[in-house]
């Protein structure tokens, strides 16, 4: 008897995050329960669980029912994250594994951070828009203050999934990589080839800082007015995982006033209010949110489910998506938002 998978994943849409191959792939694999790009009805989600060995979903919208999910080994989350007022230590004690397919988006933010960081670098979309009103300068002339990514000290906050995907991508440029990151071991980033330093040294000696630390309780506005003061003259912030980690005021009134360059993808209110003065920055990058969910690259977290879906159903440990941590889940910010 094949198992059963609620399969819930609005807001997402099924051909969204898995192809015509993946979908075949899981529906071979297991007795699919909704499968729907609609919100299952919860009473419909309330007859099905507690025979439900999986469930795929995009948050946790189902109060308590954890207590009815009388054989259920594996919640997977496709919004991006962990799910939200989910009881992680039920979950613990229960052996229920919580996993997320984070790890879909890596290729994809990974890709654009780079392309952010070369944009903001050789002044590509600055210089687009000289162009466009009849005001560029030619050769020398048009490159006065811009600089190679090639050779320069580069800095990662954060060495999480993003900064995995993203570190292969950097090597070609001979560059030499600083880290902070205060949740993993000094020996195991020496071990990456990478150097772990403390924040100050990274944000006084980098000439590109790539933003990319997942937000947490203990990082809310990490990146201060003190902090970004310290940033190299023409130095390039690049914001790729959340605006939650910077003092975001601080940060506009610098690029405001010509002290670096920012390139982001993240702002604290989105959509961007239209009077934001960030708008106004010629030394900024902005780009709407648009790092991840490239349809090419979307198709890879319904690829990972399914994968790890079948070790799952075989009795055996997912080994694609990324599993909640008892020592780490509780310190993500968007877990601890509505738990108080």
């Amino acid at each position: 008897m094949k198992s059963k998978v609620i399969v819930n994943p609005s807001f997402r849409r099924m051909d969204e995050i898995f192809s015509p191959a993946d979908q075949a792939r899981l529906h071979d694999l297991v007795d699919v329960i909704w499968g729907r790009d609609e919100r299952m009805p919860p009473e419909d989600f309330e007859r099905a669980l507690p025979s439900a060995d999986a469930l795929v979903t995009s948050g946790w919208h189902y109060g308590d029912a954890l207590e009815r999910a009388e054989q259920l080994k594996a919640i997977i989350d496709v919004s991006g994250g962990f799910p939200l007022n989910l009881d992680y230590d039920a979950c613990y004690q229960r052996r229920i594994r919580v996993l997320s397919a984070a790890p879909g988006f890596g290729r994809q933010v990974a890709e654009f951070s780079l392309g952010l960081a070369i944009d903001a670098a050789r002044q590509i979309s600055y210089g687009d828009r000289l162009m466009r009103r009849g005001e560029e300068a030619y050769l020398w002339d048009g490159n006065v203050d811009t600089f190679l990514l090639y050779d320069q000290p580069v800095g990662f906050i954060g060495y999480g999934g993003l900064a995995r995907a993203l570190h292969p991508l950097l090597l070609p440029f001979g560059v030499s990589i600083s880290v902070y990151d205060p949740w993993l071991g000094e020996g195991y980033l020496r071990r990456q080839g990478l150097q772990p330093v403390s924040l100050e040294a990274l944000m006084s000696t980098s000439k590109f800082i790539f933003v990319l630390a997942i937000p947490s309780v203990e990082n809310k506005a990490m990146l201060s007015r003190e902090l970004l003061e310290l940033i190299q003259p023409n130095a390039v912030l690049i914001l790729a995982s959340r605006a939650h980690v910077i003092d975001f005021d601080a940060a506009t009134e610098m690029v405001l006033a010509g002290r670096f360059k920012l390139a982001t993808d993240v702002f604290p209110q989105e959509p961007l209010p239209a009077d934001h003065p960030i708008r106004a920055a010629e030394g900024a990058v902005l780009s709407a949110h648009r790092a991840g969910s490239v349809p090419q690259g979307m198709v890879e977290l319904g690829e990972m489910v399914v994968d790890d879906l079948e070790a799952i159903v075989r009795g055996l440990p997912p080994r694609r998506l990324q599993m909640a941590e008892p020592e780490l889940s509780l310190r993500y910010a968007r877990n601890r938002a509505k738990r108080g």
